[in-house]
């Protein structure tokens, strides 16, 4: 697969010779085939050799060995080089006797070779002396690719002109191959996609065809780069070219949509982004099956340098003219709905449609103005209380961040707390939550408004952080919070990402003193072993098992189970998202410690946080 294999010491020149006379093809033939092939600088590698000795062993001399294709006529001729383009293997140079009765001459068959290969070099034979030089090239350009041999010919001017024109052939191959083709996979590159695709929209829209672009992108393909390193990630890429090749060559599917047959309309785009053009469609809908296809055979597992991996990919569709009409719109449009495929789950293709762009217009701008909220002081936090069911007590804040933007308004969590999470924006902002989450608390305990905690929640990209704890203990110190009073809410995916790295982390942050609590319990792994070994303090059953309590028998035994398992490992539980005073209920007959939802409060702003504690401090004060 690799573009290397290509750079092996004997090379091949591949020659046409056309001529009615057998006795001029058999002399082709010894001339050619029977005699050595001369050795590519094997002058300057004997010198070499000499003064410097061959303490590394001889050089590599590279030879060139001739693939010889004889045919009688004109018409031949032709049909042999339509035949050589269809198998990917084109001739290098074509020597065509000039008159060849009884069918067409020489010129006949150059013009037409000319049309199928613009770059094959053309030997007119002949043993006139009428034929007129200018009135041949005037009508096979260019002058540079036309050349001409007088009969009788001697051998070596038949050898010297073959393997002359064949090595610049071979010469300008690398060429192009260095410039327009991968050098790990050895699929055409970026460069060559895009002027492969522009061409064949051309083609579609002098034709009037429905045209397809698949934008494949592996799904996680830098954790296998970071964790076994980038030579198994090229493995893995060389893997992945193989099976998409096979999978297109063996396809039914593909008999809608032609690849053609250097499969040149599959490339390597850069990175582990891969494009796949499917032209002469008889329906859009045939490149989502071509696109099921692809990711069936991507998802098996393989076996490289003794790891077993599995690899998925996520595939944008676009569809010619539907969703763009030239390269660039028709690429971005593919890549949109790839993005989309990912955000769907991954493993899935997605193909593109108007709302998409309107949806990434909106994403971009989001971006931008995100970038920005923090210093225009478009962050806030509001602060929503929870409850021991018990008491009826606050027994603490949750520290919620809110967007305010000025240009789109107010902005959901739902929305852009992904979006700072993809981006790394969510490191200052984490950062900013963390300190203003203490340094609000340490101020409520300075008026006399004792909140027994508030919980933070901790982002996967803060918690994988070098020194976390340390940031931690630093942000404790800056804002003179007891670490007691912090509660630090982590999920359970982020748990078993890197179990051994989190077993260490969270015990550092336990050094501390701060709480640890496991946020939306019951909606990721759940794993008993981690719970055991993890040093956590709380869990928070996850809203939706709370919302369907009264509803839904499986709601209410996990609500249960995970009551009675919290209480099992003597682990404090906290139920999220209670709405209604059945639900409130609910929780406390099966004893569970403290509720936080919008039958108690929404989330407040810090003015409203504070009057609603002073509220609960005077009404405590008031009952006792």
């Amino acid at each position: 697969m690799s573009a290397n294999n290509h750079d092996t010491p004997n090379r091949i020149i591949r020659v046409l010779a056309a001529d009615d006379e057998s006795g001029i093809r058999d002399s082709y033939r010894e001339i050619l085939q029977t005699a050595a092939t001369v050795p590519a600088n094997a002058a300057l590698s004997d010198m070499r050799a000499r003064l410097f000795g061959d303490r590394k062993g001889a050089p590599v001399v590279t030879r060139e060995s001739v693939e010889l294709v004889c045919c009688v006529g004109a018409e031949d001729a032709v049909q042999a080089v339509v035949q050589a383009q269809a198998d990917g293997h084109p001739f290098a140079l074509v020597l065509l006797d000039m008159r060849m009765p009884p069918g067409p001459d020489g010129l006949w068959a150059a013009t037409r070779i000319r049309e199928l290969d613009p770059v094959v070099d053309l030997v007119i034979v002949t043993a006139y002396s009428d034929i007129d030089p200018e009135e041949i090239t005037r009508r096979v350009p260019p002058a540079g690719s036309l050349f001409y041999l007088q009969k009788p010919f001697h051998a070596h001017e038949v050898r010297q002109l073959v393997t002359a024109l064949g090595r610049r052939r071979l010469a300008e191959d690398r060429i192009r191959r260095l410039a327009y083709f991968d050098d790990i996979t050895g699929l055409p590159n970026r460069a060559f996609f895009k002027e492969r695709l522009g061409q064949t929209l051309e083609t579609a829209r002098r034709h009037d065809w429905t045209l397809a672009l698949l934008f494949l992108d592996l799904d996680n393909f830098k954790r296998i780069n970071d964790t076994l390193g980038h030579s198994i990630g090229d493995l893995l890429l060389v893997e992945v070219a193989k099976r998409l090749l096979i999978s297109l060559r063996t396809s039914d599917v593909i008999a809608q949509g032609h690849v053609n047959r250097n499969s040149e309309q599959l490339a390597r785009l850069g990175g582990d982004e891969f494009t796949l053009m499917l032209s002469e469609l008889a329906a859009a809908k045939d490149a989502g099956v071509v696109a099921a296809r692809l990711l069936a055979v991507l998802s098996q597992p393989l076996i490289l340098a003794g790891h077993e991996i599995t690899i998925t990919a996520s595939i944008g569709i676009a569809v010619y003219p539907n969703d763009g009409t030239d390269v660039e719109t028709l690429l971005k449009s593919a890549d949109m709905a790839m993005y989309f495929a990912k955000r769907k789950g991954r493993n899935a293709f997605q193909f593109y449609t108007d709302a998409m762009n309107s949806a990434a217009l909106k994403r971009m701008t989001m971006e931008n103005d995100l970038r920005r909220a923090l210093e225009q002081g478009e962050i806030s936090l509001h602060y929503q209380p929870q409850m021991d069911i018990a008491t009826g007590r606050i027994s603490g804040v949750e520290a919620l961040a809110r967007w305010n933007s000025a240009e789109l308004g107010e902005i959901s969590p739902a929305d852009f707390i992904p979006l700072a999470e993809e981006t790394g924006l969510i490191l200052p902002i984490g950062d900013w939550v963390l300190r203003t989450a203490c340094a609000q608390c340490k101020a409520w305990h300075d008026e006399g408004l004792v909140l027994p905690r508030v919980a933070v929640n901790i982002s996967v990209r803060q918690f994988a952080q070098d020194g976390f704890a340390s940031h931690v203990a630093a942000i404790l110190a800056e804002t003179g919070l007891n670490a007691g009073y912090l509660e630090l809410e982590i999920t359970e995916s982020l748990l078993m990402k890197d179990g051994e790295a989190a077993l260490v982390m969270l015990r550092e942050l336990k050094q501390l003193g701060v709480q640890l609590a496991i946020d939306d319990f019951g909606t990721g792994y759940s794993s008993l072993s981690y719970l055991k070994q993890f040093p956590i303090d709380r869990l928070k059953i996850d809203r939706v098992f709370v919302h369907g309590v009264h509803t839904d028998v499986q709601d209410r035994a996990i609500a249960t189970a995970v009551i009675a398992l919290a209480d099992s490992m003597d682990l404090k539980v906290t139920a999220e998202g209670v709405e209604t005073a059945g639900q409130l209920a609910f929780l406390g007959d099966r004893c569970c410690g403290e509720a936080q939802g919008f039958y108690l409060s929404r989330p407040l702003p810090t003015a409203e946080a504070a009057d609603f504690l002073r509220r609960e401090l005077i009404r405590l004060e008031n009952a006792g």
